[in-house]
């Protein structure tokens, strides 16, 4: 029978059967799993609970049908995208999540492509060479996104520009904005995105 409501019962009454399933049965009731439960409550009334250990998940019946109750959450798992800098992840229990980055030694002029974001590139040539940020038709980098690069050694003074400049905008400080240089041996910079086909350099440039 469905559910009564909540009753106060006073002393010396009598407990009867209707009182016993329509007050007292009230509540989540556990089962192993969707079979037992199926099995034992034959013809499930609407507002009844009941709670799974296989899946450890509540339910309850509206008129029709079992549902998932409302008060379990819907995430079953937190990725990380290649690019999005993060590393970590799990489909259950407690989830770590941290930043992750790579380096990689470059010797000749590099292009940015997908993968790249938010890591650490260096240069080392006895010629200049360049760092340099596509477009966003060949490769559509989310706001924000970023490359650290360094001049680890070498006569060659590494430049930062874009592959096509006038369709993909650099700016920065460095004395002509739109290919700054790394100052010195050991500078670094860091190449971040701030709109679509416009992108911002800062650091130890010049």
């Amino acid at each position: 029978m469905a559910g009564s409501g909540f009753k106060t019962f006073t002393t010396g009454e009598v407990l009867t059967a209707a009182d016993t399933n329509g007050y007292l049965m009230q509540g989540v009731l556990v089962f192993a799993s969707a079979t037992a439960r199926d099995a034992a409550i034959t013809a499930p009334t609407e507002g009844m609970y009941a709670y799974l250990k296989d899946t450890n998940v509540t339910y309850y019946y509206d008129g029709a049908t079992w549902v998932v109750s409302g008060a379990t959450g819907d995430i079953t798992a937190v990725n990380t995208n290649a690019g999005s800098g993060l590393s970590g992840g799990a489909a259950s229990g407690d989830v770590t999540l941290s930043l992750s980055s790579t380096y990689t030694a470059k010797t000749a002029s590099y292009t940015f492509a997908a993968g790249d974001q938010y890591n650490i590139f260096s240069m080392n040539n006895a010629a200049t060479q360049a760092f340099t940020v596509p477009t966003d038709a060949t490769y559509n980098f989310a706001v924000g996104t970023e490359f650290n690069v360094f001049w680890i050694t070498g006569a060659g003074q590494p430049t930062i520009s874009a592959v096509t400049p006038g369709t993909t905008t650099v700016i920065s400080t460095g004395a002509t904005s739109a290919t700054p240089k790394l100052r010195v041996a050991n500078s670094g910079a860091t190449i971040k995105k701030l709109a679509a086909n416009s992108w911002i350099v800062f650091g130890d440039i010049a």
